[in-house]
């Protein structure tokens, strides 16, 4: 799910100390990117780099991480197109069954014979 808001609720949203601190070990340990942050929760990458200013213990030693890495943001994102491509597939697999149902229900109607017999019932 998206966080999907307008400009003056994204202003007033705050994250807790925890999540910041949280997604700044994560950059910090090349486990994700400032701009997936960003990206994923809606956030602007200044105010993701003044996270780390902030809660970064490598930020005063002149570290600068830039490597990309496997976290939460990069697994949810990938989830997502996941889901995507199986909503897909499903969709098509029920556009199937529905033909094969009005094909079955057409031959039925043309040549008299019921071809869906009921399992289970002796005549």
């Amino acid at each position: 799910m998206k966080f999907i808001q307008t400009e003056q609720e994204r202003r007033r949203r705050t994250f807790s100390e925890d999540f910041r601190r949280l997604k700044v070990r994560e950059i910090e340990q090349k486990v994700t990117r400032i701009c997936d942050v960003s990206r994923e929760y809606e956030v602007s990458e200044p105010t993701v780099r003044r996270w780390i200013q902030k809660y970064s213990s490598n930020y005063m030693k002149g570290v600068k991480t830039v490597v990309e890495a496997e976290s939460d943001t990069k697994r949810l994102m990938a989830m997502k197109i996941k889901i995507a491509e199986l909503e897909r597939a499903v969709g098509q697999k029920q556009l199937q069954l529905d033909f094969k149902d009005k094909m079955i229900e057409l031959a039925e109607t043309t040549y008299g014979v019921d071809i869906k017999k009921k399992f289970g019932v002796l005549p």
